[in-house]
């Protein structure tokens, strides 16, 4: 029900108080100059429980009093009413049904135009008065006092009041605020989305809650800062929109942790990124190109990783103060760079830096060497030449930052790293993370290193043990390679031969040994040269396979597969023995290609083991294809399938067979395959081709 005095349209129930004195519920009262009523308002019927027709003409004092206080307010009321000046107290009334109600007054005389005198009577209900004034100083107290920024804007979203909490935040007095806007008062905000978030909170009455902004302001010019914001929207009693009271909080502790763990969690991701991606093989320029492109763009924005000359060569490097840095590229990455991508030296380039160079320090000392802030005079120091200086300063480099490669106490080289694009300089954290990347990666390129020395030294064994052979010999044309296996592993034991023999017979030999590396290697030379022995002797080929079986018992417990073939010219034949290798393809004309059915026999260092030897026919143009099983076998495809690929690509005309070795190699052998590959293809000549000088 509403309050008396209110009005209320018919048949709605939810008007409520529309003003203050309708919530303190302030009755009105005249009397005239005797002292009767002549005045008596609805909000004086709810506070004293007399109808107005019952009150007026009524002397006030009987039935606004109660009897103890007649006499006192009798002469008050007299006071008043000959001296004009107004009173205000608080007493007891007494309601109609005989309660008691302790009421605040306030008194004053009233004139007419007629001269007549009157008194108006104001009274409220104490306990609300009270409430009231206890909820007014309770909310200016906290307003004052409260840590947190307080402020209302009104509809145009300027300064009404702010608190001086706020004042303090701002950096400016409450004066300065008021009637202005936001975006005059702080300029360096995010205003546009703070004024768009009022906006929204006035026209739909939800509150926005915790939303973060960052800035400056006048209090500290010079740091950004953080706060959470609160926005609210006030509305009177009957809805109307008066304007929004907003918080502030300073929450830049809390926002810098959070930054800080941000960044945490990012280097630990980008480290454990780099465990994934850096040192997937054992090939030295990859791994460096998976370090710069682990380091681009997550840490810099151009990124190059250098080795001192004298550790890819397998030798330690120590300079002195004076010396100069001899330096190979191995790997540069940039993201919006494209300047100072040119200005870097390109992988397998070799650069002289000189002392006075900053990645010479870094290299020499083996500490890092940060310029967080480059200047124009810094330039020179960093670039390879005054050509590359003028290239970075175009590029905008203005941070730069070099961490030394270090593996088992030696000194690799430097991983350099550069900012153009990103506006922030290196700082410590980011000095933390370029140094354990640098560490995991120096592991990875130390051993890619060795690896690469250890692979080349057993490659250089390998051609070196390999045979040069004529193109055409004993009634044969003959054809071969050799392709060494992939990166990912190392030098196998493949090998071939060609032998003349005496009366115009060629031996014809491909063999693979088990294993890799250097002892592959020695143990196919061993083998090698045993066989060419055993083919002077002119020995049938099981029995020759017999032989080397024994031989090869003896080398270590080695294993090894051999086909030994030798033709003869004059029988237009060829005799086979196998020791577990695959068989070798014959080409004839107007036949297709096909696998010759030979027993495969063991391999040669099983031991006891019986051999056999084939004899195949051969005309002038037949061709015979030996190879090893690298040219062949792969883990995703079955040997069977490999094999059919194989005759089907020689299948056709008669090509050259240096094409056809190259057609082979470039078609079947994979360019990952972790086994090396032999191959020999002989065609046998017209016979006034086969005449010996």
């Amino acid at each position: 029900m509403s309050a008396p005095g209110f009005p209320v349209a018919e048949g709605d129930e939810s008007v409520r108080p529309s003003g203050l004195l309708d919530v303190l519920g302030v009755a009105s009262v005249v009397l005239d100059a005797k002292g009767h009523i002549v005045l008596w308002s609805p909000q004086a019927e709810e506070l004293f429980g007399y109808p107005a027709r019952e009150a007026l003409g009524q002397y006030a004092a009987r039935i606004m009093v109660h009897e103890q206080h007649l006499d006192l307010v009798i002469k008050l009321f007299a006071d008043v009413m000959l001296t004009g000046q107004s009173w205000a107290g608080a007493f007891p009334i007494r309601r109609k049904d005989g309660s008691t109600r302790l009421v605040e007054f306030r008194n004053m005389r009233l004139l007419d135009d007629h001269g007549e005198v009157y008194a108006l009577g104001l009274c409220a209900d104490q306990s609300t008065v009270r409430r009231l004034e206890r909820d007014v100083a309770l909310s200016t107290r906290m307003i004052a006092q409260s840590p947190i920024g307080l402020a209302v804007l009104d509809t145009d979203l300027r300064y009404v009041s702010v608190n001086p909490a706020l004042e303090r935040l701002n950096g400016m007095p409450a004066k300065d605020h008021i009637g202005r806007s936001i975006r005059e008062v702080l300029p360096h905000l995010d205003v546009d989305a703070i004024e768009a978030a009022a906006r929204q909170v006035l026209e739909t009455g939800q509150p926005l809650v915790d939303q973060q902004t960052v800035g400056r302001t006048p209090a500290d010019p010079d740091d950004e800062r953080a706060w959470s914001l609160s926005l609210y929207r006030l509305d009177d009693a009957v809805g109307t929109v008066l304007g929004l009271a907003g918080s502030v909080v300073d929450i830049t502790e809390q926002h810098r942790a959070g930054v800080e763990a941000e960044a945490a969690r990012r280097r630990l991701q980008v480290i454990a990124d780099a465990s994934a991606r850096i040192g997937t093989t054992l090939e030295l320029d990859r791994t460096a190109r998976e370090l710069a492109d682990v380091a681009v763009p997550e840490l810099a924005d151009v990124a190059a990783v250098d080795l001192l000359e004298a550790v890819v060569d397998g030798r330690r490097s120590s300079l002195g103060p004076a010396e100069s840095a001899v330096i190979r590229a191995l790997a540069v990455q940039a993201d919006h760079a494209p300047q100072a991508l040119r200005a870097a030296d390109q992988p397998g380039e070799v650069a002289r830096y000189g002392p006075d160079r900053l990645v010479t320090e870094c290299v020499r000392t083996g500490r890092p060497v940060m310029v967080a802030q480059v200047e124009p005079a810094d330039l020179p120091r960093i670039a390879r030449s005054p050509e590359a200086a003028e290239l970075l300063a175009g590029a905008g480099v203005h941070s730069y930052l070099a961490v030394p490669l270090i593996a088992r106490g030696e000194v690799l080289g430097a991983l350099d790293l550069k900012r153009t694009h990103n506006p922030l300089p290196f700082s410590e954290d980011d000095l933390l993370l370029a140094r354990e990347l640098a560490a995991r990666a120096a592991v990875q390129i130390d051993n890619a290193r060795w690896y690469q020395n250890a692979r080349d030294t057993a490659l250089t064994l390998q051609r070196s043990l390999l045979p040069s052979h004529p193109p055409v010999t004993g009634g044969l044309e003959v054809a071969s390679r050799y392709q060494p296996a992939g990166a990912t592993s190392e030098v196998g034991g493949d090998w071939f031969d060609v032998i003349p023999l005496d009366g115009g017979k060629t031996a014809l030999v491909v063999g693979d040994v088990m294993g890799s590396g250097i002892n592959a290697a020695a143990t196919m030379g061993r083998l090698r040269t045993a066989t060419n022995t055993l083919a002077s002797l002119d020995l049938d080929p099981a029995r020759l396979l017999e032989h080397l079986d024994k031989i090869t018992e003896g080398l270590d417990h080695s294993i090894a597969t051999c086909v030994y073939a030798v033709h003869d010219p004059q029988l237009r034949q060829c005799r086979i023995a196998n020791a577990g290798h695959l068989p070798p393809a014959r080409l004839r004309a107007g036949h297709p290609p096909e696998l010759l059915e030979l027993p495969t026999g063991a391999p040669l260092g099983v031991g006891g083991v019986a051999f056999s030897t084939t004899t195949v026919d051969l005309d002038p143009g037949d061709r015979l294809v030996f190879y090893t099983d690298g040219l062949v076998e792969t883990r995703q495809h079955p040997l069977d399938e490999r094999l059919d690929a194989l005759l089907a690509l020689l299948e056709g005309p008669d090509r050259p067979l240096e094409e056809v070795c190259d057609l082979l190699l470039r078609t079947l052998h994979q360019p990952d395959n972790s086994d090396d590959v032999a191959l020999l293809i002989a065609r046998v000549q017209k016979a006034e081709s086969t005449a010996r000088p």
